[in-house]
């Protein structure tokens, strides 16, 4: 239940949310692939101090040009990792989704797995 509440309230309007499509024909890809996103994490001192480890599934609102208009954390670890996910997304170039042959606003959901060495 308390998950369920935290994503309500971290919920855009609909009207916001409407503007970008949950599917396309093709959907955004990163520049460079999840390899390319991998490389520009730095852990985080204190997730590394407090040995945390997992994954975080970030939320990319990607525009027609395939840039990251915002990032929204969909289940995060703490530990400043959830931060330095939307930090990497932010700045990452993605290939724009397409849908009947037009590039168009699309949400996508990635992954980033949070591992000590």
């Amino acid at each position: 239940i308390i998950l369920l509440s935290s994503l309500a309230f971290s919920q855009n309007t609909p009207s916001e949310d409407d503007q970008y499509l949950a599917f396309a024909t093709s959907m955004p890809e990163l520049v460079g692939g999840m390899g390319e996103l991998t490389k520009k994490i730095k852990y985080p001192s204190i997730a590394k101090q407090t040995t945390v480890e997992g994954k975080v599934y970030a939320m990319a609102y990607v525009d027609e040009k395939g840039n990251v208009d915002k990032v929204k954390i969909i289940k995060g670890i703490g530990a400043g990792c959830d931060e330095e996910v939307m930090r990497v997304i932010s700045v990452s170039k993605f290939k724009p989704g397409q849908h009947e042959g037009k590039p168009v606003k699309v949400k996508t959901t990635l992954s980033v797995q949070f591992k000590l060495k």
